[in-house]
C-alpha cells in the first residue's frame, strides 16, 4: 500500500468514533477496486474489530493484486456484477453498493451499458436486500442527480435541476436518478434499509495515475510543474471530498441514515469552480505554471453546473469533514509526486 494511504489508514482509525458498533460484522461491498470501494475495505480492515468482507468483482486477480497482503482477508466473487445470483451469498449486516461507471468517456462511448450497469446492478442488490433482510445498506450515487438550471443557490437534498434525456451523456445522471428512486421503492414497498449517498467528487491518496477527473489533472500538472489548460470556460462549481472523509461518512449514513433518504457527502468549505481552483494551486502551490483556456467543442463535459451543496443533514448524524481544500491538495500530490 502507498505510504501516503496508509497514513490516512492509521488517522481515520484512530479517529472514527463508530468502530465498536461495527464489531464483528459482514459486509457486501461491491466496486472494492474503485477508489472508494477499496479505501473502504481498507479502512474496515485497519480497525480490526473483526469484520468480514465480501466483495463481488469482475477480475479477482486485478483485486487480489490491489489488496497485496490483505487479499486472504477478503471472499472474493467473480461475478457479473449485474446478473450475479446473491442469493448464494451467506447473511450479511451491511451492504455498501459502490460499483459503477465513472468516465465521462465511457458514458458518451457506451450508453447502454452505463444505463445497465447502474440500474440492473442496484436492482439486483436491493432484491437480495429485500428478502436477506441486511441491517443497512448504502448506494453510492452522484451529485450529478441535480443536473442543471437549479431553482435554488444552496443545494439541499429535495432540490432538483434539470437534464435533458435526449444527450447521450445523459445516461450517467438519469441513471442514478432512476437508481436512487429504486431505493426509495423498495425502501417504502418492501422496508429494505436503504440510504443514498450524494457524493460530490471525491479523491485522495488511491486514486488511478491516470485517473481524468478535474482535481486530479491539475493536481498532477501542477506537482509536474505544467500549464493547466482548461478546455471549458471553467465555470462549473462544486465542493469536493477527501477520500477518509468519504468513507467515515459513507459509515454514518449506514449506521444512522433513515431509510430511503438521501444525503449529500462533502465539504462545503471546498466549493470552487474549475478556473479558480486551477488559479488556487498556481497561486498556492506551483507559481511557475500558468493557467490557459483552449475551448473545444464540449460534447464531452458535462453542462454548465454550479452545485454548492448543503450537508447538514448529513453533519446532523454526527458527521464532521476533516479535510479542506490545502489539506486534499497537500495529499493528493505528496500521494501523486
Amino acid at each position: 500500500m502507498n505510504k501516503i494511504l496508509q497514513e490516512d489508514i492509521k488517522q481515520w482509525v484512530a479517529r472514527f468514533e463508530l468502530a465498536d458498533e461495527l464489531a464483528g460484522s459482514t459486509f457486501l461491498i461491491t466496486g472494492a477496486t474503485g477508489l472508494i470501494g477499496s479505501c473502504l475495505i481498507h479502512a474496515l480492515l485497519n480497525m480490526n474489530k473483526g469484520v468480514h468482507i465480501i466483495a463481488p468483482v469482475r477480475n479477482r486477480v486485478k483485486a487480489e493484486r490491489l489488496f497485496e497482503q490483505s487479499a486472504n482477508l477478503i471472499d472474493w466473487i467473480e461475478c457479473d456484477l449485474t446478473t450475479y445470483n446473491y442469493s448464494k451469498v451467506s447473511k450479511v449486516d451491511y451492504i455498501v453498493h459502490c460499483a459503477a461507471p465513472t468516465s465521462s468517456k465511457y458514458f458518451i462511448v457506451n450508453p447502454v451499458e452505463t444505463i445497465d450497469i447502474i440500474y440492473h446492478g442496484t436492482a439486483t442488490l436491493l432484491d437480495y436486500a429485500r428478502t436477506h433482510a441486511p441491517k443497512g445498506f448504502v448506494y453510492l450515487s452522484s451529485l450529478e442527480v441535480y443536473g442543471s438550471e437549479l431553482p435554488s443557490t444552496i443545494i439541499e437534498e429535495d432540490v432538483q435541476g434539470y437534464w435533458n434525456p435526449l444527450l447521450v451523456r445523459s445516461s450517467y445522471p438519469i441513471a442514478k436518478r432512476c437508481a436512487e428512486n429504486l431505493c426509495a421503492a423498495y425502501a417504502a414497498e418492501y422496508n429494505v434499509p436503504v440510504c443514498i449517498a450524494r457524493l460530490t467528487q471525491t479523491t485522495g491518496a488511491g486514486i488511478a495515475r491516470d485517473d481524468n477527473r478535474i482535481i486530479a489533472q491539475f493536481a498532477r500538472l501542477a506537482a509536474n510543474g505544467d500549464d493547466i489548460v482548461l478546455h471549458t470556460t471553467g465555470e462549473s462549481a462544486r465542493p469536493y471530498c477527501y477520500t477518509m472523509d468519504c468513507i467515515s461518512a459513507i459509515l454514518y449514513i449506514l449506521l444512522r441514515g433513515k431509510s430511503g433518504e438521501a444525503y449529500n457527502v462533502a465539504n462545503e468549505d471546498t466549493y470552487i469552480s474549475a478556473r479558480m481552483m486551477a488559479e488556487y494551486l498556481r497561486d498556492h502551490v506551483n507559481s511557475s505554471i500558468h493557467v490557459r483556456i483552449e475551448l473545444s467543442d464540449g460534447s464531452e463535459y458535462a453542462p454548465v453546473s454550479k452545485l454548492h451543496l448543503s450537508v447538514e443533514k448529513l453533519k446532523a448524524l454526527g458527521w464532521q469533514p476533516q479535510y479542506g481544500l490545502k489539506e486534499i491538495f497537500e495529499r493528493l500530490i505528496a500521494y501523486l509526486s
